[in-house]
């Protein structure tokens, strides 16, 4: 499988890195942040930090967009919703969008990397629905229910 991407900025490769797995190992490659100048997050503060990328995703593949966990452990920064997805069909720059969970101010450097890009195969089931479910052992039981 290839990924095909675009460079939307001629720093890419240059000033910004270029995605790289970091290891022969890692299920994700880095995002680096495509900016001009150093940007500052602010306590709480949100923010779309350009990636200066665009990707063709395979067919049946998504992109998902983690957070980096050194940004968030040691610095409070991560991303707003979770985890960002990128769909098959979306041919835009790449944006990550983050948050500064933290009590200080945090300066984003260009170049940096801010998030970690996985692609991942996508099942799309047909949806039935149903009056009832089958049983298990769980049942209804919801958030803590597992004692664990």
């Amino acid at each position: 499988m290839e990924l095909r991407v675009k460079a939307l900025s001629p720093r890419i490769g240059r000033d910004i890195p270029a995605p790289f797995y970091a290891t022969a190992g890692a299920a994700a490659m880095d995002l680096h942040a495509c900016l001009e100048e150093p940007m500052v997050l602010e306590p709480g503060q949100l923010a779309a930090i350009p990636t200066g990328l665009a990707v063709a995703l395979p067919e049946g593949y998504m992109g998902l967009i983690f957070a980096r966990s050194g940004l968030g452990v040691k610095h409070g920064i991560t991303l707003p919703n979770g985890v960002g997805v990128v769909d098959q069909d979306y041919r835009g720059e790449i944006k990550v969008g983050i948050t500064n969970l933290s009590r200080e101010p945090y300066t984003i450097q260009p170049g940096e990397r801010v998030a970690q890009f996985a692609v991942v195969p996508v099942a799309r089931p047909e949806l039935v629905w149903a009056h009832t479910l089958d049983d298990t052992p769980r049942g209804s039981g919801g958030f803590g229910s597992t004692g664990r």
